[in-house]
């Protein structure tokens, strides 16, 4: 997977440069997630392997299977792609351009896990927090996992903040045995 993110990571900086130059941030995003579900497919990624299948096919497979209209910038972009070797890496390319744009945008989205589920009040007031902390605008989903006694774990892209009870005893445990 790392390996796969540093090959994509160029590509999805490259794409994202030239949507949010155009003002085409949406339509790349939406292509990108389009591309990224064909490319995840099983049968897609044995196509894309293939050896037997010329390059510009594949692009025109993939184009085809997703069932999306590609503009020319597009087109060009998936032909360096094939040319490349590179499409199965399609997913990891869409993920970081989600990335870049939500950080352009100035948004995140962050996951809160409880052991409870959360009414709208208390969505609203932790996505109020939230947003002052973090200075974006915040996107919550919510999931309820009763192992985790009571707080709360925050995932917000690369950080996660675990204010859970069971988080809590499992560091003490830790504290106690070293």
């Amino acid at each position: 997977m790392a390996e796969t993110s540093t090959v994509a990571r160029p590509y999805a900086k490259a794409a994202f440069e030239y949507a949010r130059d155009h003002k085409a941030l949406e339509a790349w995003s939406d292509m990108f997630v389009k591309l990224g579900q064909v490319v995840a497919e099983r049968d897609a990624q044995k196509l894309i392997a293939s050896p037997k299948i010329a390059n510009d096919r594949k692009v025109d497979m993939v184009i085809e299977v997703a069932d999306i209209s590609v503009d020319d910038a597009g087109r060009r972009f998936l032909e360096a792609l094939g040319d490349k070797g590179r499409l199965s890496a399609l997913g990891a390319i869409a993920e970081q351009f989600e990335r870049l744009r939500a950080d352009h945008e100035k948004r995140i989205d962050v996951t809160v896990v409880t052991a409870y589920a959360l009414d709208d009040t208390q969505q609203n007031k932790l996505a109020g927090a939230l947003k002052k902390r973090l200075n974006r605008e915040i996107s919550i989903t919510t999931q309820v996992d009763p192992k985790l006694l009571g707080g709360v774990v925050l995932r917000a892209g690369d950080t996660v903040i675990d204010g859970s009870v069971r988080g809590r005893l499992n560091r003490l445990s830790e504290a106690l045995i070293a």
